[in-house]
């Protein structure tokens, strides 16, 4: 083939090829400029003056009626009011007291985005304005904030209607400080069809503004143990007569010790603390049993589930040893067993962008691992899923007390931060799932 036309044949390529090139990057740039303007009509939506005065007024309206785990009848009604305000259909009662609402295209993909309801037995030490009316009880864990803010996403989807792609549930749940509410939901098929799910949480360890989570094991799975170990009572003066219990609780509270010390990899980090012992009422007296209970948690699943195994073979072992027996319980109900929070790589890399857009990638940081646990654990073991604290300390309001005390206070700077980052996720899940362009 000579020169000629080859440079006929490269020329012909060209042409062809210059369209495509154009092309692609006219629908680039087109999806940049549509993903800027729906940052900017969230975030528009999110802090206007109306909006904000809103999530803080029922912020406000809950925190003064703090509700426990399953008795949350006046805040189910409320977030069942502004539901019925924005048009917004929901089904309940959902695990008692929950309200489980959908927006959006009713076809797949679905999405959902968590705010958990209850209070805790505290007694508010804050004085201000809208402290609680009810003696002895207090929202000293944000949620009546993650409530608003989940409300507050709701109105600015309602408004973006036709942006939507996706289904997206909102899941209001009760008796996360209990332990057992995502567990009741999951059984109420809240996560029916359900691809993916967020969660959110204040958090005065980090600066309002800022927003930390990580991919991957991010919240300790927590378990609680019972022991009655039983032996044989008698005079204590006279002990080859007894099968002493409380010597049997002894040696099992020093060989509990050595499980993690002894047996785990000092890169998997576990916890095991005896905190409860009880025996006798006498001093001269060996009693016919001694009673021992604390709490485990860890990581890795893995590791989680083979604590509790041990925990009962050194008990019963040990037990034996002393020639008495024992019953080992892992609470269920009072103290349940909640698995570690490990987030889906996908969908905390997607958080995070959509988080960043929000508050600035500055703004941004890796958290470590905390060993609180959170009941949305449960959420991410039927679907993927990210859990992310949004940071709300501020000294000058006097936001930088820690979770469950009494002088708890939230900084309501922080609201249309997490209503927009809940939205955001939702209106970007659909270019998520078909590996489009993000928000």
């Amino acid at each position: 083939m000579d020169h000629h036309h080859l440079r006929h044949i490269l020329l012909l390529l060209l042409f062809l090829f210059l369209p495509t090139c154009f092309s692609f990057t006219f629908q680039v740039k087109e999806s940049s400029n549509q993903s800027g303007s729906l940052k900017q009509q969230i975030l528009e939506l999110a802090k206007s003056p109306s909006m904000v005065k809103w999530m803080k007024s029922i912020r406000r309206e809950i925190h003064e009626h703090p509700e426990l785990a399953y008795h949350e009848f006046n805040t189910s009604a409320i977030i069942r009011r502004e539901l019925d305000h924005l048009g917004v259909a929901y089904n309940w009662p959902v695990a008692n007291t929950g309200v489980v609402a959908k927006i959006g295209s009713g076809s797949p993909p679905f999405v959902a985005l968590r705010a958990d309801m209850d209070a805790l037995p505290i007694q508010e030490l804050v004085d201000w304005d809208h402290k609680s009316k009810v003696d002895g009880k207090m929202h000293a864990c944000a949620h009546d904030a993650h409530v608003a803010m989940l409300l507050g996403a709701a109105k600015i989807l309602q408004e973006m209607q036709d942006k939507l792609q996706t289904t997206i549930v909102l899941i209001f749940q009760p008796a996360e400080e209990r332990g057992t509410g995502a567990k009741d939901m999951i059984q109420e098929k809240v996560l029916e069809d359900v691809g993916a799910i967020l969660g959110l949480h204040l958090a005065p360890e980090y600066p309002t503004g800022v927003v930390a989570s990580r991919p991957g094991e991010f919240l300790a799975g927590c378990g609680s143990f019972k022991a009655k170990i039983i032996g044989k009572g008698g005079l204590a003066g006279v002990p080859q007569h007894c099968f002493d219990p409380v010597l049997a609780a002894s040696t099992s509270v020093i060989s509990l010790q050595s499980i993690v010390s002894r047996e785990a990899d000092p890169l998997d980090s576990q916890v095991l603390s005896v905190a409860m012992v009880s025996a006798g009422s006498s001093h001269d007296v060996i009693p016919d049993s001694a009673i021992i209970g604390g709490t485990y948690r860890a990581f890795s699943k893995k590791s989680f589930y083979a604590l509790s195994t041990r925990i009962e073979e050194v008990i019963k072992g040990q037990a034996e040893v002393h020639r008495c027996t024992a019953e080992v319980e892992f609470f269920g109900n009072e103290h349940p067993t909640i698995p570690p929070t490990t987030n889906d790589e996908g969908i905390y890399q997607l958080v995070r962008q959509v988080s960043s857009k929000i508050v600035g990638e500055e703004n941004i940081e890796l958290a470590p691992v905390f060993t609180a646990s959170e009941d949305f654990a449960f959420y991410l073991e039927k679907v993927p899923g990210a859990f992310l604290l949004v940071g709300m300390r501020n000294e000058k309001a006097g936001s930088i007390y820690p979770a469950h005390s009494p002088y708890y206070f939230v900084d309501e700077d922080v609201l249309p931060i997490g209503a927009a980052i809940h939205a955001g996720f939702a209106l970007s899940y659909h270019s998520y799932s078909t590996n489009s362009y993000f928000l």
